[in-house]
């Protein structure tokens, strides 16, 4: 009984392993390569999948995945002869796990090797100020470039991206220096510029101030003229209204001879030959001022205008 027990227990595991070796569970985005005999068969996609055991062998299993690798820095020479350092980054995703098995020994290998190649052709045809200003024309030349030769691979590359660009230590000194200059350059610029806009707006600041200030003198001019010639209006018109006689029209004349005379630099003044009216009016008026009646109608004869020198006022 012993003997028969072992080979049952044999034969049970031997149908365990059988039929975990039959049923094949792939995961979601993901794929597996079946060869029976050492002969691609077919491949399995994702979910639950019957295999022949011991005949049928799974010979790969590939993620289906967008796939991001980073390579490391490549020096690469450009066209002025200087040599830079450049990461790049890519991202791929296998569409054809069959042709990324049997097409290349190893995908990864090969597209490394297929940007840092591609990559040298590219730099080598553009000056260092090129090479760091035109990003995107790389990643544009390094996809197309290596969409084509991976396509037969069963490989899709999705995105190529320059990580970074590192110059040589001299040439990132002399870079910094000039970027400096640029920035005292268009600091001093626009110093320059404020302080040209600022004294433009200070003189038509004052240009405006002047203007406005002439047109107040004028108006107030004007509004003075305006008073004053209402004021001799007002004043015509009250003379006129009260009648005056000649005598007190001779009196204002006399009051304003003194205003006349006022001022050290009126040497000469003239006496017009009104006054003998007027001292005639006056005379007539109070009697005789002190032997200024000249006639025995006691009035004033009638004198020529003279001209008579004011003595000098030291």
């Amino acid at each position: 009984m012993e003997p028969i027990i072992i080979v049952l227990i044999i034969l049970v595991v031997l149908v365990f392993i059988a039929l975990i070796r039959t049923i094949q569970v792939i995961p979601q985005a993901s794929a597996a390569i079946v060869e029976r005999f050492g002969r691609y068969t077919r491949t399995l996609n994702a979910g639950l999948n019957i295999v022949v055991p011991f005949i049928d062998t799974i010979r790969n299993r590939i993620d289906l995945r967008e796939q991001v690798v980073p390579f490391p820095p490549q020096p690469v020479i450009t066209q002025d002869n200087l040599v830079v350092n450049i990461d790049t980054v890519i991202y791929y995703q296998v569409t054809d796990a069959r042709a990324a098995t049997y097409e290349v020994a190893s995908y990864i290998q090969a597209i490394e090797q297929l940007t840092v190649t591609t990559l040298r052709n590219i730099i080598g045809g553009m000056d260092l100020e090129r090479t760091l200003t035109s990003r995107e024309e790389i990643n544009a030349a390094l996809r197309g470039v290596l969409d084509e030769a991976t396509g037969k691979w069963g490989i899709r590359v999705n995105r190529v991206e320059l990580k970074a660009i590192e110059p040589p230590t001299s040439i990132q000194d002399s870079m910094e220096k000039q970027m400096r200059a640029d920035r005292d350059k268009r600091a001093a610029i626009l110093t320059a510029e404020g302080t040209r806009q600022a004294a433009i707006l200070t003189a038509e600041g004052e240009k405006q101030s002047q203007i406005l200030r002439a047109e107040g003198e004028a108006k107030a001019a004007a509004l003075r003229a305006e008073g004053e010639a209402q004021a001799i209006r007002t004043v015509f018109e009250s003379i006129h209204a009260g009648d005056p006689d000649q005598k007190l029209l001779s009196y204002q004349y006399l009051q304003m001879l003194p205003k006349i005379a006022e001022g050290d630099a009126n040497k000469l003044w003239i006496v017009p030959s009104e006054i003998g009216d007027a001292l005639k009016g006056l005379s007539g008026a109070f009697g005789n001022f002190g032997g200024l009646g000249g006639g025995p109608g006691g009035g004033v004869p009638q004198q020529p205008t003279e001209r008579r020198e004011k003595p000098a006022i030291d």
